[in-house]
């Protein structure tokens, strides 16, 4: 259920009012000289040894304790952000937030809520100079509107990971380089109500019972969150960004990959040839898959399956599916399979699967061999044989039943490009290598690698070293590029 501007006011003010109740407790314990179940003079003397032994633990459970403070959960707050929790409050009893509710300006609404604070603050007391006072009223705009103490760093589009580890530890990544900026949330409260607030705007939810959560932001971003008792020091946001069209031209333009690989892979797509992107976690599958939807043509229909949808596919015919958790009860749970042999019902030229990680694996292949040929989908693999390998594992978990010679004829008759992609130790991401899956020989799976990234070193500012080559073998999908009209020059496997 989405939330409505005056739900969000109410928890972020919540969140900040768990400070004012609280005080520096101290763990006290109670002194045990009556009532404290010491043995009566009866049964120490019908006891014997128990009776000595109750006597000793008398004596030390008898001892005064030592009266330890505990340390305050919650730290008291500083007079600014008193001063923003005050106008929280005072945005809640005087702005008809129903009302900017329905606007669907976004930029007229923060007007609005600027100038209310702005008025605030001049009935205030507190002395502000102009950039304190500039800054409460950015502050307050991002704690409705936007996530809060982070909202300035998700507005930067050449950030691409924020990293919350706790209310008082904020990491992004900019430009595959881990930073520490020197931002903090109020407390655990006030960053489990940001995290509500993101995930409750696509029916989702986050508690005691259900303490993991993926979800996405409105912009297509990633978002996993983990509260506690899973997290131990507090809440943990993560948020994935992805670069804003990226097209195959930029990916050669920051050195992803040559221009002979993207006239090859293009091709592959055109063709309606089955692809599997195959590598690390923030390694660039989504954003190349997001680049090779551009040569899907527009007369298809497709269909995407995701777990947290993400994907941003440069076409207009486009249905988009994403899976359910359960609720409450434990029921309602839609997971990728059931999602995928819906799909093949919906009269599909082509099934994306945004990354296969289980059963679905094996609906996926049977839909590749059943009429939906030029299928894509990603999957986390070091390299393009352990992603076969990993692909088998899934099908088992699927069928116990089929034997691994049938498992492997599937995929070898579905899959024909498995493309490696790679984040090197500078940040940089490369597609390291293309490889067509050829066949069968025997029990094993064979495949032929036709493009490869060679690293050759490390300069000493730590920039990785290589270059991209051709092996020298021809593909075998040569000739069925050929029959759907795409040509490719004879010296383009060529190595140089």
């Amino acid at each position: 259920m989405m939330t409505t501007l005056r739900e969000r006011l109410l928890g972020t003010v919540a969140a900040s009012d768990a400070i004012e109740g609280s005080s520096l407790g101290v763990a006290v314990t109670t002194d045990h000289k009556s009532g404290s179940g010491l043995p009566s003079s009866a049964s120490r003397a019908s006891n014997g040894p128990a009776r000595r032994h109750a006597d000793a633990m008398a004596t030390l459970d008898s001892r005064p304790r030592t009266i330890v403070p505990r340390r305050p959960e919650l730290e008291p707050l500083g007079p600014i952000e008193q001063l923003k929790v005050d106008l929280h409050r005072r945005l809640v009893e005087q702005l008809d937030l129903e009302a900017l509710e329905n606007l669907k300006d976004t930029a007229l609404v923060t007007a609005q809520i600027r100038d209310a604070v702005a008025e605030f603050l001049r009935t205030e007391g507190t002395p502000l100079t102009h950039g304190e006072r500039e800054d409460v009223i950015e502050q307050i705009v991002y704690e409705v509107t936007g996530l809060g103490p982070i909202e300035p760093f998700f507005r930067d589009m050449t950030i691409s990971d924020i990293l919350v580890n706790g209310p008082r530890d904020v990491y992004i990544e900019r430009y595959g380089r881990l930073t520490r900026v020197p931002i903090a949330f109020r407390n655990d409260a006030h960053l489990r109500a940001i995290i509500d607030r993101i995930v409750s705007r696509v029916g989702r939810r986050v508690d005691e019972s259900s303490p993991m959560v993926d979800a996405r932001l409105p912009d297509g971003s990633r978002v996993n969150a983990i509260i506690p008792p899973l997290a131990i020091d507090g809440p943990i946001l993560s948020i994935r960004r992805f670069g804003a069209d990226m097209t195959m031209a930029s990916l050669v333009d920051i050195g992803s990959l040559t221009q002979e690989m993207v006239d090859f892979l293009t091709a592959c797509v055109q063709s309606r040839l089955n692809i599997m992107i195959s590598g690390g976690t923030g390694s660039g599958k989504t954003t190349l898959l997001n680049a090779l939807s551009a040569y899907i043509p527009s007369t298809e229909r497709v269909v995407t399956i995701e777990d947290a949808a993400e994907l941003r596919l440069q076409q207009e015919h486009v249905c988009r599916l994403e899976t359910r958790p359960p609720n409450a009860e434990g029921r309602g749970q839609v997971v990728a399979r059931d999602l995928v042999r819906n799909a093949l019902r919906m009269r599909p030229d082509r099934i994306i699967v945004g990354e296969v990680r289980g059963e679905e694996a094996l609906d996926m292949l049977q839909a590749m061999n059943t009429g939906h040929e030029g299928s894509l989908t990603t999957i986390h693999a070091n390299s393009p044989r352990d992603a076969l390998a990993r692909v088998e594992t899934m099908i088992q978990f699927a069928s116990t039943s089929l034997p691994l010679r049938a498992i492997r004829e599937q995929i070898a008759s579905s899959l024909e490009l498995v493309v490696q992609i790679a984040r090197m130790a500078d940040g940089t991401r490369r597609i390291v290598s293309i490889s067509e899956i050829a066949g069968m020989e025997g029990d094993v799976i064979t495949m032929q690698e036709l493009f490869r990234f060679r690293r050759q070193g490390i300069t000493q500012s730590g920039e990785v070293v290589g270059s991209f080559e051709a092996t020298g073998v021809r593909p075998l999908a040569i000739e069925r590029l050929h029959i759907a009209g795409v040509d490719l020059p004879d010296d383009l496997f060529v190595p140089e």
